[in-house]
């Protein structure tokens, strides 16, 4: 499985159609669907991104659940129920909905934000103040990753 790394800006035409970085359609290549899984973030202004594996593998996740319980039920209609499949044009291009855009701000340019398993679609400048407050953070929790 490859991972989703570094970020692209890339440019929306009049059509609504936006390429999707070459690197991260090389991830999803080996993949049933041809596209992306998209839905809005329960917790940023963005578009959480990845393939249909790994939508396959929350709804495997999501199956764990108590059939008729509100977390079960929550899930589903946050994200299974939110989720749009994007295919590929001939081209790697993909077109975000009106109702994705506004909830990202996503105007004329996305920023492809890898996330290694999955990847987020961010207004550009958001993203810019998003990412320096991460790592404002990171600096002052002196927080390190720990590497098996």
């Amino acid at each position: 499985m490859g991972l989703f790394l570094s970020t692209f800006y890339n440019k929306i035409d009049k059509k609504g159609r936006v390429s999707v970085p070459a690197s991260f359609r090389s991830v999803l290549e080996s993949q049933s669907f041809r596209g992306i899984v998209t839905f809005r973030s329960l917790s940023l202004d963005a578009l959480e991104g990845f393939g249909m594996d790994r939508m396959e593998k929350l709804s495997q996740d999501l199956d764990q659940m108590d059939l008729f319980s509100q977390g079960r039920d929550d899930w589903a209609d946050a994200l299974f129920a939110d989720a749009q499949a994007l295919a590929f044009d001939s081209e790697g291009r993909i077109t975000l909905s009106q109702e994705m855009c506004q909830h990202s701000e996503i105007t004329d340019t996305v920023a492809f934000v890898g996330r290694g398993p999955t990847f987020q679609m961010w207004n550009p400048e958001k993203f810019k103040v998003h990412q320096e407050a991460a790592r404002q953070r990171l600096k002052e929790k002196k927080q390190g990753l720990v590497v098996a």
